[in-house]
């Protein structure tokens, strides 16, 4: 993988152009602690760089998950939306 990284502590491989990654780093998962839930966007949703795309909370915070490139919503991680404690 090749990821790009943003102040927001957001990550993106975009090795593969027509499908893109995006997730979070480390730190931001660790500083959040145990996470309770997250909401992701629904497959075909366009979003716009910077739009909001979901949230993640834990029993600290709550964070707004944003977008670090325009684009079409392919596949979301249902395993992250079943058990958000996999963050």
């Amino acid at each position: 993988m090749t990821r790009k990284y943003t102040a927001e502590h957001i990550w993106i491989d975009a090795q593969d152009p027509d499908n893109a990654l995006i997730g979070i780093t480390e730190h931001a998962q660790q500083t959040l602690g145990d996470v309770v839930f997250v909401s992701l966007p629904t497959p075909g949703t366009a979003l716009t760089q910077w739009q909001v795309a979901g949230e993640i909370e834990s029993g600290k915070a709550a964070a707004d998950l944003y977008t670090p490139a325009s684009a079409s919503v392919l596949e979301v991680n249902q395993e992250v939306l079943d058990d958000p404690s996999l963050v």
